[in-house]
């Protein structure tokens, strides 16, 4: 019997999956760790954290499944995206990683804008400056920081610093690194012409892979912490949504999914690089090799709903405890009760300001139409739809870019709302379906150590061997054209209110 890791190092936690190479999980860990916010619009995390996490989970995986070590073909690594890890010469961490999330660096981002002009890094990268992306907190550690900086010898991205700590492999790969907003999208390397502009050595930036490819070897080092073999293959592996795309058998044009957690991510996948001009989606790299991405992300899309839980809904949490059930189905009911357009309710989504497709930090969320008839099962549906009209607001564009969406698959905990799972049918005028088993990144990355390593002879190949769907949610032409209107006054209210998002801001 071979089996395979998948390594997925999140936000609030590193979950560590052995699966066969069918792909079935054997043995499943998740190791939580601290985030840091030393100042209000930071986040910050400690690598020292991830590997603890990773070693803790090969560890538990290992020893508890009684799987003989050198029966593991390879491991993939998945994880959070454009997080900041600086070394110095002898591979030590020079500061807490700066995450995806962190917003300290609009400074940086206009400097990007003002050194290299907005169309050229778009045509370059494929995005506009991006305070989470990684350039900025390079530029912003170089600025603030230059003690740090000049003891910087390599720049890493979160899971690139637990491949370091696996195989001693300075390395990346072209999913992850395209986020880094320091390549050449199209040419999936390094932009000479950008790091040149930007005075960033290309010696601090790692060895550049498809996800796929072979990157390293466990050392004896890292063998003797985690009861692995040393040898063992390390696969390039991908950030966390392009793995979570191989993990749900998105690795061919036309397919999608939606991911409803605390944010709302689609990705879709496309056979020739699309750039949006305006930014309002992002393009990377995929994790199956020649091939790109189009990705959205609605900053809080499952928050939305946890918030209106945790204001507004004791009642709810309260029968939920009652009954011995999830709170959020119980919501889901009452929302149930209620037409289309929640009786003339509208939510918009923006209570950590907004990404797609409407890069703006400063707006937040409204309820519009609210009067005194309407009940929480009024605003638990409107915030329902809200999170869906954004996510339909993003698919128009890949649509208007020439990306197509013909099948959709839905994971997270959004996507365990059948009724959540009817509305995006009914926006997207397609089937949405879940998966049969959802081992999401984890399982992405295992699939791509899989092809690495021979187990598989493709991504398509491991993917139609191991991605089961189910329940397909299909689209009803009488409800979305009920949805329509609206739709549209759900686009419209954005507009409206820019300025007023401003003004507030500005107060």
């Amino acid at each position: 019997m071979k089996y395979l890791i998948g390594a997925d190092i999140g936000t609030s936690g590193t979950k560590t999956v052995l699966f066969t190479s069918d792909g079935m999980p054997v043995a499943s860990k998740t190791v939580e760790y601290p985030l840091y916010q030393p100042q209000n619009g930071w986040a910050e995390q400690d690598p020292a954290d991830w590997l603890n996490a990773v070693v803790e989970g090969i560890s538990f995986v290992i020893g508890s499944s009684g799987c003989d070590a050198s029966e593991i073909a390879g491991i993939g690594l998945s994880g959070q995206m454009h997080g900041l890890v600086m070394l110095g010469k002898d591979g030590s961490v020079l500061r807490k990683s700066i995450i995806w999330c962190d917003q300290r660096t609009s400074a940086q981002c206009d400097e990007l804008d003002e050194k290299v002009g907005r169309e050229r890094i778009i045509r370059i990268t494929c995005n506009p400056p991006m305070t989470g992306f990684t350039a900025s907190k390079i530029l912003w550690v170089r600025e603030n920081e230059p003690e740090i900086y000049e003891k910087c010898a390599h720049i890493l991205l979160p899971k690139d610093y637990i491949r370091y700590m696996l195989t001693g492999e300075l390395a990346t790969e072209v999913s992850d690194a395209s986020g880094m907003q320091l390549m050449d999208v199209g040419k999936r390397s390094w932009s000479k012409e950008l790091l040149s502009i930007l005075e960033i050595d290309e010696g601090l930036l790692g060895k550049m892979y498809e996800s796929p490819d072979i990157t390293g070897r466990v050392t004896e080092k890292a063998a003797a912490i985690t009861g692995l073999k040393a040898g063992t293959p390390v696969v390039g592996g991908a950030g966390d949504n392009a793995a979570a795309a191989v993990g749900t058998g998105v690795v061919r044009a036309g397919s999608a999914f939606t991911t409803i957690g605390s944010s709302a991510v689609i990705y879709a996948v496309s056979d020739e690089l699309k750039v949006d001009k305006e930014g309002r989606v992002h393009s990377l790299c995929a994790s199956a090799p020649g091939k790109w991405t189009v990705m959205s992300c609605t900053q809080g899309a499952g928050i939305s709903l946890k918030w209106l839980r945790d204001t507004c809904c004791a009642d709810e949490v309260q029968k939920a405890s009652e009954q011995n059930a999830d709170s959020y189905y119980i919501m889901d009911k009452l929302a149930e009760q209620v037409p289309v357009g929640s009786d003339k309710l509208l939510f918009l989504p923006y209570l950590m300001g907004e990404r797609s497709p409407h890069p703006d930090p400063d707006c937040r969320g409204v309820f519009f139409g609210l009067s005194a008839r309407h009940t929480r099962a009024n605003l638990i549906r409107a915030v329902l739809e809200g999170v869906a009209f954004s996510q339909r607001e993003c698919v128009d564009v890949f649509r208007e870019m020439g990306v197509p969406v013909t099948d959709m698959t839905v994971t997270g905990g959004g996507g365990r709302s059948p009724l959540w799972r009817q509305m995006l049918s009914d926006l997207y005028g397609c089937p949405v379906s879940i998966l049969a088993a959802d081992e999401g990144a984890a399982l992405g990355a295992a699939l791509l150590a899989g092809v690495g390593c021979g187990v598989y002879s493709s991504l398509d190949e491991a993917c139609a061997a191991v991605v089961k769907k189910k329940t397909a949610a299909e689209p009803s032409k009488e409800r979305t054209m009920e949805y329509e209107p609206y739709y549209a006054l759900y686009k419209q209210l954005y507009r409206s209110l820019t300025g007023d998002f401003k003004t507030l801001a500005g107060i």
